[in-house]
Parts: structure tokens; C-alpha cells; sequence
């Protein structure tokens, strides 16, 4: 007999599923609880559950307790979005950091050089992103005194950055990833060139250059989230253009041609240039 559960109970696993942190999560499995069906077939549903709400309150016990001791931090946002450059140790982490945004990290050969999280400006294009290292995984690492609070960086970034050597390094990645229900964007790193390019085309994101009317484009660019449109646009950049708007001209992939007439509902794509006309 199947278990059959309903739209209820679907719509709060979509919650789980897409849920940001611990206690979303463990707000969305007592929901799942709730509208579980209750017939005979779906007793293992539910027992399953039941023990993954246990699990998760256990762990949010122990991150309270951590934290009175110290063992968590927030990082501050800054940029339009946030890398974190997550694996084993000697695998580089340190190094890309440098290499992108100038940080001063120590780099070593020895293990574990990272004592704690470094961060990092990427200056892309004129878009800022912010760049975390995180220190090398390992093993049960969310029991580990920090473990917690650096698995938090990881789960607020927008996108993760893989480093390691070897199938039995990743696997142990994915297995701490896992256990810690981290479910962001993955980029594997391989020594790319154009690392800084595939953290872009990764991240849900388009950057649109503006310009008025017989104006050079303004700089830096504008960031926006993909599927952004003209009222976004104009919405970013101050009430009064939106208020004040007539028609835009677009440049770039989302225009029939160039210097296309659009409206607020027009649709704009990556590396866009918009020029707005006010009434």
C-alpha cells in the first residue's frame, strides 16, 4: 500500500528541501510530521521522521551550548554574493584566495595551516564578491569545537568551491557536506585559468551596465539576481527612475537589436547595457 501523502505534506518537504538553515529545517520535518499520513503503510514515513527531528534538536542543543563558549561567529556580508572555498588540507584553498583578492593568508606545506576562516574581495568586472576559506574539513568535523559555526559560513554562501586530491578526499567531503545538510552551488576546483569566470557563471546572478542618454556607461556595473527585468533595474538604482521612467534601450543578448526600445517587463540578460529615459 502506497503512503499517498498530500499536498500539505508535500509543500512542507519543498520546505525542507529548500530550507537555508538548521531551524528552518527542523521547523519544515515537524510539519512533514503533522501531515504525514497516518495509516498503517506510512509508519516507517513517519518513524523516519520522527528521527531525523530528534537528530536535528540534538544538534541545535549542541550549537547552543557551543555558542556559549564562544563557538560560533557570523561573518558579515559584503559584495553581491559569497564563495566559500571549502576541502582537505594542502589542497590550495590559501593560495586561490591570494591569487583572487590580495588577502594576506599564511601558506604552508605542512597540514592544517588554516587556523580559522580568512576572507577575501573579488573585484569582478567591477562586481564585488566576497571570498571565503574555510579551514580543511576532516573527519566528524561537525563535532569538532568549530565545526558548527564553519559549517554555517558554508551553508550562507551562495556558492561552494571544492578543493581536494584525491576520490577518497571527495568522498569524505560529500560525506561531512551531507551530514550537515549543506545543499549550495558546487564548483570542483582543477587548477582552472578562468576560476574567476566559472565562480560567475555559477552564481545566480547577471551584472547590466547602465547609461542616460548621450552619456559614457556608468562604472561598476549593477548586480542583479538572473531573470531581473527593467523595473528591477530601475528599482536597484532609485525610486525616482521608476517613478519617472518612459522606455529603456537595451544593448546586449536580451535585445532583438541593439538600442531596442523595451519596457519595465523586459527581461534582461548578463553584460546588458541599458540606457533609461525619464519623463
Amino acid at each position: 500500500m502506497a503512503t499517498n501523502p498530500d499536498y500539505k505534506y508535500a509543500n512542507a518537504q519543498e520546505e525542507y528541501n529548500n530550507a537555508k538553515s538548521d531551524e528552518e529545517r527542523l521547523q519544515a520535518l515537524k510539519l512533514m510530521y503533522q501531515t504525514c499520513p497516518k495509516h498503517k503503510s506510512a509508519e516507517k514515513l513517519a518513524s523516519d521522521i520522527k528521527n531525523k527531528i530528534a537528530k536535528l534538536k540534538n544538534k541545535l542543543q549542541k550549537q547552543k551550548k557551543q555558542s556559549k563558549k564562544g563557538g560560533r561567529f557570523s561573518l558579515k556580508k559584503e559584495g553581491a554574493a559569497t564563495v566559500a572555498l571549502v576541502g582537505t588540507t594542502n589542497t590550495g584553498k590559501s593560495t586561490l584566495l591570494k591569487k583572487l583578492t590580495g588577502a594576506k593568508v599564511e601558506i604552508a606545506d605542512y597540514k592544517y595551516t588554516t587556523k580559522k576562516s580568512e576572507v577575501g574581495i573579488l573585484d569582478y568586472h567591477g562586481i564585488k564578491l566576497q571570498v571565503v576559506e574555510i579551514p580543511s574539513l576532516f573527519e566528524n568535523f561537525e563535532d569538532s569545537p568549530k565545526g558548527p559555526a564553519y559549517l554555517a559560513l558554508i551553508r550562507q554562501s551562495d556558492l561552494m568551491v571544492l578543493f581536494f586530491k584525491t576520490p577518497e578526499e571527495k568522498t569524505l567531503l560529500n560525506h561531512e557536506l551531507d551530514q550537515a545538510n549543506i545543499n549550495i552551488p558546487i564548483l570542483i576546483y582543477n587548477d582552472q585559468e578562468d576560476i574567476a569566470d566559472q565562480f560567475w557563471k555559477r552564481l545566480p546572478l547577471i551584472k547590466v551596465r547602465t547609461k542616460m542618454p548621450g552619456k559614457d556607461p556608468d562604472f561598476p556595473p549593477v548586480a542583479l539576481s538572473k531573470g531581473s527585468t527593467i523595473r528591477s533595474l530601475a528599482e536597484h538604482i532609485h525610486k525616482d527612475f521608476l517613478k519617472n521612467f518612459k522606455f529603456a534601450r537595451v544593448w546586449g543578448k536580451s535585445a532583438k537589436f541593439d538600442g531596442a526600445q523595451v519596457g519595465l517587463s523586459h527581461i534582461l540578460k548578463d553584460n546588458d547595457l541599458v540606457e533609461l529615459h525619464m519623463k
